[in-house]
């Protein structure tokens, strides 16, 4: 009998990330198991149906897109009252947008008392949601971009023209760069809202600036210290120069520099912001910090994802192995965080 903790991995989700989250969580379940863990594999299906999935079940990105079904195993009854039997003794729920980034999920666990990886309430759905993340980080003075909320289309003309081009029109409570559109003529914001309302109704434009690099900067909590990998620089832009969703997961396998070279500042300082971006937003465990650099050295906060892509080519597990921190220690270490824990009233 194994003395770790049972685990119980939970993917899927009604959010338009849902194929992501399927690939991360059955890697996460994968290298859980191969380092001694029982893990039960629950999926969550675009209709909110819970169901469990045979535990070597793999996920991968390809032409068809990975989807959890309610055929796609046994259904599961969930049991939160007193005395109930929990689903696991820690639950690792990596999910990817709302309806399970966002605090929901964490929220359901905090009330059954079900220790859990990553952050808690509070920080999980303001890190989801781009307009309250961006004042937050207004008033902790952490760079940014000029950037305007959008809530009524008419309006977007007007901001889009203020902020001046290129912009891209963001979803505000969406990742993997699903609805976003940049735009390099006026005649062209229409349809750019048109398509990121498809998946949120509140927007963000930002001012695109030229000439910058995009940097990720994965964080994990590793024997009670904030731990920073090296940056990693994005290198598979879209033929527009950004990281879309096929340049994310349907392009090169190594879609970053593991070790860019940078001027006007040093990968210590970024690392030093993304410390400080970690803790304004109260994260726990791990999360990506992701920047613009501009060709002037200026750092700019892009956005902070507590949880981000688990894949084998996600930017915090290369990042981790960079720091000599393999996949499966990855898992292994944030799961062992969690069951650490004391019980309690945690946001």
């Amino acid at each position: 009998m194994s003395s770790k903790p049972t685990v119980a991995v939970l993917f899927g989700g009604r959010s338009v990330e849902h194929p992501v989250s399927c690939v991360s969580g059955s890697q996460a379940a994968k290298a859980l198991r191969e380092r001694g863990f029982e893990v039960r594999l629950i999926g969550l299906t675009r209709e909110g149906a819970w169901v469990e999935l045979e535990p070597g079940t793999e996920f991968a990105m390809g032409e068809q897109m990975p989807e959890v079904t309610a055929a796609s195993g046994e259904p599961v009854v969930l049991d939160l009252g007193p005395g109930a039997e929990p689903l696991a003794d820690v639950v690792f729920p990596i999910f990817h947008g709302p309806w399970g980034e966002d605090g929901t999920v964490q929220g359901l666990l905090e009330i059954a008392q079900v220790p859990f990886v990553g952050s808690g309430v509070l920080s999980s759905a303001v890190c989801m949601d781009k307009d309250v993340a961006k004042r937050l980080a207004a008033q902790a003075e952490i760079g940014q971009g000029p950037y305007a909320v959008l809530r009524e289309a008419s309006e977007a003309r007007e901001k889009a023209e203020k902020l001046g081009l290129p912009v891209f029109v963001k979803p505000a409570r969406a990742g993997s760069s699903l609805g976003i559109s940049k735009i390099k003529d006026l005649a062209d914001i229409d349809a750019a809202v048109e398509k990121a309302v498809e998946v949120d109704p509140k927007l963000v434009l930002e001012k695109g600036i030229e000439g910058m690099r995009e940097i990720e900067v994965g964080v994990v909590v590793r024997d009670g210290e904030v731990v920073t990998a090296h940056p990693l620089e994005v290198l598979d832009q879209n033929a527009d120069g950004w990281f879309d969703f096929d340049a994310k997961y349907l392009g090169s396998p190594e879609p970053f520099d593991l070790k860019p070279s940078f001027e006007g500042i040093t990968a210590e300082q970024i690392q030093d912001v993304a410390k400080k971006v970690f803790a304004t937003y109260d994260c726990r465990d791990y999360a990506r910090i992701d920047f613009f650099l501009t060709a002037e050295g200026e750092l700019l906060l892009n956005e902070v994802n507590t949880s981000p892509g688990l894949t084998p080519m996600s930017g915090v597990p290369q990042g981790c192995n960079e720091l000599g921190l393999s996949y499966g220690e990855l898992v292994e270490t944030l799961v062992l965080n969690a069951a650490s824990r004391e019980g309690g009233r945690l946001y």
